[in-house]
């Protein structure tokens, strides 16, 4: 929906960690693979800088080339993909946790999940709001 916060968190929320899932499922597919190095997503502290912008002073930007001291929107939230190369698990190489990336993984559905019910709670009110009762 235009113009509702909520509404694009939980659409910029659903893809990164939707991006997660799939490093992590990469992650786990390459455990055995020597000299790999597992990959991380991260969006959570983008995200949590456009929730909190009203109560920072965002600098002027004037040019689309200006650096901002705050992401100026949700739709500037793109969860970053990076790989970890300075921890070693095995002798190989690999750094790799299965144990590890299993409980990620876990985390991720979880937080998934919740955010699903978030949204279905959002639909239901826009129902109610536009005169349908469920």
């Amino acid at each position: 929906m235009r113009g509702d916060l909520t509404w694009d968190v939980i659409q910029t929320d659903l893809n990164g960690l939707s991006r997660r899932m799939g490093a992590v499922a990469q992650n786990l597919a390459n455990a055995n693979t020597p000299r790999y190095a597992r990959r991380e997503v991260t969006f959570e502290d983008q995200l949590k800088a456009v929730i909190d912008q009203p109560s920072r002073l965002p600098m002027t930007v004037s040019h689309e080339r200006h650096m901002a001291n705050v992401p100026l929107g949700v739709d500037q939230v793109r969860p970053v993909e990076s790989r970890v190369q300075d921890e070693i698990y095995r002798y190989d190489g690999n750094n790799v946790d299965p144990e590890v990336e299993m409980a990620k993984l876990a985390e991720t559905r979880m937080l998934y999940q919740a955010m699903t019910r978030v949204l279905s709670r959002k639909i239901a009110m826009y129902r109610t709001a536009i005169g349908g009762s469920r």
